[in-house]
């Protein structure tokens, strides 16, 4: 008899417990656990919302061509890079398309059922491997955060469906080199999968997508969640391969995937702005130097990361000892750390177990609320000092 699959309880659910902890203090929970844009859109975007008129009638499955229109431009503008209108295509958010390619790419090619991905990363790509009945298979990762290609075993790769790739990285903040990983792929026809939703908010580097080395063999993924504060209208794109965006966008076209007519108007309004991401890249970086300093005040140093808007703590024998924090018996030092932080200054974290069971020992901090929240931690966290 088959077994049936189980879905596994939602990551951050487990966090309940500790979310009443922090809130119980003067104030309120202050939820950095996850990478949730507090800030507000541009008004352009909320204007094109309410004001497009495209609630009338049924939206192109692929995108307006306005939308497409704007996601070109920008990667012109961003990244010198020229597409083809069929190389574009809609999307609905791109959790769904992360969890969706793995059936989607099984049904293009059925003899593989390997799903590669970076060992520390977004569980999506994990998840989306399973839920179409394929093997994720994580890639270890080497000191720099990058993936070490050369572990993957041969069987692997002949049987891989797509390898997915995330620069900056989501937790580590680590930056990959996309043009290796491209290399890596074509050598081997493999699909490379370039979930670049953080490219723009890139410290130690110019951003930077894997469509700069050419599009054959590759998708790079892209939202307007993160870079224009505009995760609730749920609308992305992924471009590169002409062959594959094109089977991709009309197996989805028949699934009914697309996005409301009103999102794409906002989404392409939110594209064919660069003012107001300049904009927010500052107050990320400012809050990602302001954390890191007062996590470092209270004894608790972390770096900080060379793209993205979270911060990679280490959860060692120092930082727990630092919050006179102990860890329970068969507890890893992150979820003791993530408790610690929530009891003594009411700030909601995530364990890096989230990430990877080897990441066990990190917790991932997101520098998603507002100035004065974030102030409120350091209040409280000098106060413990003290």
């Amino acid at each position: 008899m088959t077994t049936p699959f189980v879905p596994p309880t939602y990551p951050f659910d487990r966090l309940a417990p500790l979310l009443r902890v922090a809130d119980a203090l003067e104030g309120g929970a202050v939820d950095l656990s996850i990478g949730t844009p507090c800030d507000p859109p541009p008004a352009r975007v909320v204007e094109a919302l309410s004001t497009s008129g495209a609630e009338r009638g049924y939206p192109p499955a692929n995108g307006t061509r306005r939308l497409l229109d704007a996601a070109a431009g920008w990667l012109a503008r961003r990244f010198a890079v020229a597409l083809a209108p069929g190389q574009l295509a809609a999307c609905v958010g791109t959790k769904e398309l992360v969890a969706g390619i793995p059936h989607w790419l099984r049904l293009r090619n059925p003899g593989r059922d390997v799903v590669l991905y970076p060992e520390v990363s977004y569980p999506t790509y994990a998840m989306g491997a399973l839920l179409a009945g394929a093997r994720p298979v994580a890639v270890p990762l080497d000191a720099a955060g990058r993936m070490a290609l050369d572990e993957v075993a041969p069987a692997d790769a002949e049987a891989a469906l797509c390898l997915w790739v995330n620069s900056p990285s989501n937790p580590t903040g680590a930056l990959e080199d996309l043009g290796r990983v491209a290399a890596w792929g074509r050598e081997r026809g493999v699909l490379v999968c370039s979930d670049e939703c953080y490219t723009e908010f890139t410290w130690d580097d110019r951003p930077r997508t894997i469509l700069e080395h050419g599009s054959a063999g590759v998708l790079a993924v892209h939202s307007v969640s993160k870079r224009s504060n505009a995760a609730g209208l749920r609308c992305g794109f992924y471009a590169g391969d002409g062959e594959v965006v094109s089977y991709l966008a009309e197996l989805r076209r028949h699934a009914g995937f697309m996005v409301p007519g009103p999102v794409q108007a906002a989404a392409a309004a939110a594209l064919e702005d660069d003012a107001h991401v300049f904009q927010q890249r500052e107050r990320y970086r400012r809050r990602l130097e302001r954390l890191a300093s007062v996590l470092e005040a209270a004894g608790i140093p972390v770096p900080l990361p060379g793209g993205g808007f979270y911060l990679w703590v280490p959860a060692g024998d120092d930082a727990l000892a630092r919050l006179r924090a102990g860890a329970a018996p068969g507890e890893a030092p992150g979820w003791a750390l993530t408790r610690a932080l929530a009891e003594r200054a009411g700030a909601l974290v995530s364990p890096g177990e989230f990430y990877a069971v080897r990441a066990a020992g990190f917790v991932r901090i997101a520098v998603v609320q507002p100035d004065e929240r974030l102030e409120l931690v350091a209040a409280r966290l000098a106060a413990f000092s003290d």
